[in-house]
């Protein structure tokens, strides 16, 4: 055989043009209409694909305490990426940005939680008094002009509220993915997640290429470049919304504590870490600030604590987001509100917080390898769940 008779083994894996010459009808499957068929072979693909994603998800739940504890390890290693990134191009030792990255995030997270009780501490007392008495007002309003309700009714009605709220927060605290049922489990998926944070600091590139030797040889390129840029959207993520929750938590804190709402500290904490669940975490927290403000404070200050909501959102959106950060951060709000409904029904509050971030991180590797963007190792040029678009800067002509 000569050598341009041979065939060449590159050659082998190419994909060829299938045939339809061997395949087999009866007079049956003529009779059935093409679009019926065309319908019927996208069916049962989608079932499939269906009972592979139940099965994965049903293996997540399975293993919710090893699970919940790896994704809090990986979402706080890209939130300290930044910083440890440049403390290593710095000429820090790896050992020494691990350890200053480790030390300053468990000082600042001590110093919040001091803050915190010490306020809770000294106007718990208080709120629960301002409260009773608002309770009070409430109910002297309710049987007077012109509702007119009877004692029994009010009662009645705060039942059905009781019940209501009572059964919502089960439903919420206990999802498909919670922390854990005792205080042994919130202690083990802390102390686990803190070892999985060190271990991706120390030697992330090692345990990459150990999990990329997972993957068949031909395809190792292809799943190298997406989860790299899978990463970096990760990454970009994390960054974004920690400075959208500083700016939230900063900005609705100091006006609570300008209007004299109590518990500010803890609001500003509460907004802080609710900011991390796109969109629908700071209409939450900012509505527990108002309804603070309404209960203590009263109506007119509730307003002007809605106000300060809106108003630090707006400016922390269009105004100082755009400018710090350089970028304007695409994300398409229906896509977002999606992603953490279908991630707080399947999980509960860790699948509302990890939601976005691994769906676009799924969506940034699947494009990676779809167009081919995995070759040159630039971000997909397509459109992303998530993704930043750079500020284009004007150039003199000087």
């Amino acid at each position: 055989m000569s050598e341009e008779q041979r065939p060449r083994l590159r050659d082998l894996f190419r994909p060829r043009p299938v045939s339809t010459d061997r395949t087999v009808t009866t007079e049956a499957d003529e009779a059935v209409p093409i679009g019926l068929r065309i319908t019927a072979g996208y069916a049962w693909r989608i079932l499939l694909i269906a009972a592979v994603v139940a099965g994965f998800i049903w293996i997540v739940i399975q293993l919710k305490l090893l699970v919940i504890p790896l994704m809090v390890g990986i979402l706080v290693t890209a939130l300290l990426w930044p910083a440890f990134e440049w403390m290593l191009r710095k000429g820090l030792p790896r050992w020494a940005a691990v350890a200053t990255s480790l030390v300053g995030t468990l000082g600042i997270v001590a110093a919040l939680i001091t803050l915190v009780v010490w306020q809770i501490r000294t106007q718990l007392q208080d709120v629960q008094d301002r409260s009773a008495q608002a309770v009070d007002d409430l109910q002297k309003f309710l049987m007077g002009d012109p509702l007119n309700l009877t004692q029994k009714q009010i009662d009645g009605y705060l039942d059905q509220a009781r019940g209501f709220f009572n059964d919502q927060a089960d439903l919420l605290l206990n999802g498909a993915l919670t922390v854990g049922t005792t205080a042994a489990h919130v202690v083990t998926g802390a102390v686990l997640a803190l070892f999985i944070l060190i271990c991706l600091l120390a030697d992330g590139g090692g345990i990459w290429k150990w999990t990329l030797r997972l993957f068949p040889r031909a395809a190792r390129p292809a799943a190298d470049g997406a989860a790299r840029n899978g990463w970096a959207t990760i990454v970009n993520y994390a960054r974004t919304q920690l400075f959208v929750a500083a700016i939230d938590a900063v900005g609705i804190g100091l006006g609570a504590l300008l209007l004299g709402v109590p518990l500010a500290i803890p609001v500003a904490v509460l907004v802080f870490l609710g900011s991390f669940v796109p969109i629908v975490g700071a209409v939450v927290t900012g509505a527990i600030a108002v309804l603070l403000a309404l209960v203590y404070n009263g109506p007119w200050i509730a307003l002007a604590m809605l106000g300060v909501v809106l108003l630090v959102q707006q400016v922390e959106g269009h105004i100082l987001q755009p400018i710090m950060m350089g970028s304007a951060v695409k994300v398409h709000p229906l896509a977002v509100v999606l992603v953490v409904a279908g991630g707080s029904m399947i999980g509960g509050i860790p699948g509302a917080l990890f939601a976005v971030p691994l769906a676009a991180f799924v969506n940034v590797a699947a494009v990676t390898v779809s167009t081919g963007s995995w070759r040159t190792g630039a971000q997909p040029d397509a459109d992303l769940i998530w993704s930043t678009v750079p500020r284009q800067r004007r150039r003199s002509n000087r």
